[in-house]
């Protein structure tokens, strides 16, 4: 083989799913399922190309989005319930070779419902492939939950039991102890690596050789119920995985910066409320928050201002403490900022925000770049551009502001350098 090999992502993703409806689009953890399979293609040293093979145009809309090729829509013979693998990757195939000329020599099978791969695994399956010209196929598998020579068939109309395998050399298996019985494994959807020629002149997903690609079963997903989605969705915070993620893709620390805007409840104070006995509020704020925002205003010409959902006079009490501009009871984070952006004709890039709760999120593709306290929500956390090491209300703001003032001096420097 010359050069680099041809090698397809392919992506199969109907638009007919009845047990989770729009399955393939539905948010995953913070993105839409389908960019997870879309990510790992493009991430991939080997892989030259990413289609999404759907019949369905809100699915190949999305798939571009997040970067896929849609070149063609899936005629709908070939997206039924019953419709198998084959026929879907024959006519991927036939219609680039027929329409664009395009012949891969690998095709990778990366199905949505296993979202949760492990960073390298596309790779590690074509670099096997490429180095056994003898195989048709690379297929990922885990070690079985339980093995199948343990496992009974019932007769038909009766209650007697069948072992539903046997072994030459060991009587009863299904009595055996687990550690002499022959270790089997389970194929996942992680991944496919097929030849393409095994799939036109085969006509088999699999062929005759295949090969093993051992998968640490941490990484088992197969999306079937919604359970089974949101049980999934939460194995991409899990520390103990390195899985490709569409959302770490995170921007910059912005060059230049005019605003910071900063959610009150959560990020200027510890997200806890105090009532008396007669229903006054009270919260508690950092005093060392307060004077980084004024060593920002001081030293910058970046213009703090508090942005909240809440009518309370204790936010109005810390702004006017703060002397800084405040908006109250703003129940549509996105609409204020695009508002306040028209109105003054801000530079949405020199924006950055802070918050810490899901009504924030509204607002990350709005600004320059989006910040969160330590102990945001979950899902702020996976799609903050940075998390911060400090808590709300106990030093987050101060940090980020040091940031920033770091940040303005050493480009400060570098101009009196040059």
């Amino acid at each position: 083989m010359v050069g680099k090999p041809e090698v397809l992502a392919l992506i199969p993703a109907r638009g007919g799913s009845k047990g989770i409806p729009r399955k393939n689009i539905r948010d995953f953890a913070g993105a839409p399922l389908i960019a997870y399979s879309i990510t790992a293609g493009l991430q991939s040293q080997h892989v030259t190309r990413v289609i999404v093979s759907t019949d369905d145009e809100e699915i190949a809309a999305v798939a571009r989005q997040w970067g896929a090729e849609t070149p063609f829509l899936r005629p709908a013979e070939f997206a039924q319930d019953d419709t198998t693998d084959l026929p879907v990757f024959e006519h991927a195939l036939q219609w680039l070779r027929e329409n664009e000329s395009y012949q891969p020599e690998i095709v990778i099978q990366l199905r949505p419902t296993s979202p949760v791969r492990p960073v390298g695994l596309i790779d590690e399956a074509i670099e096997l492939m490429l180095a056994n010209p003898q195989a048709d196929c690379v297929r990922g598998v885990v070690p079985s939950g339980q093995n199948p020579f343990k496992m009974w068939q019932i007769v038909p109309d009766s209650h007697q039991l069948k072992p539903l395998l046997s072994l030459p050399n060991l009587k009863e298996p299904y009595n055996a102890p687990r550690q002499e019985l022959p270790p089997t494994y389970w194929q996942t959807g992680h991944i496919d690596a097929i030849r393409a020629n095994t799939i036109l002149n085969k006509h088999s997903l699999t062929g005759d050789v295949i090969l093993a690609l051992l998968i640490d079963p941490l990484y088992t997903v197969d999306i079937d119920t919604i359970e089974d989605f949101w049980n999934s969705a939460r194995l991409i915070n899990d520390p103990r995985t390195k899985a490709v993620d569409p959302l770490k893709s995170r921007r910059s620390f912005p060059d230049k910066v005019s605003h910071l805007i900063m959610d009150f409840d959560g990020v200027l104070t510890d997200d806890k409320v105090y009532i008396d006995q007669n229903g006054g509020e009270s919260v508690r704020c950092s005093r060392s928050d307060g004077y980084g925002i004024s060593l920002l205003k001081g030293k910058s010409a970046i213009q703090p201002m508090i942005l909240s959902r809440e009518t309370n006079p204790v936010v109005t009490a810390r702004a006017r403490k703060l002397d800084i501009e405040v908006f109250q009871s703003v129940l549509n984070k996105d609409q204020a900022i695009q508002t306040l952006i028209e109105e003054r004709n801000l530079n949405p890039s020199e924006i950055i925000y802070i918050g810490n709760d899901l009504n924030d999120l509204v607002v990350l593709p709005l600004v320059g770049y989006f910040v969160c306290p330590a102990d945001a929500h979950p899902q702020v956390l996976r799609q903050a551009d940075l998390v911060l090491k400090q808590v709300g209300g106990k030093g987050a703001v101060r940090e980020l502001v040091e940031k920033i003032m770091e940040k303005q001096s050493n480009q400060e420097n570098l101009k009196e350098g040059n």
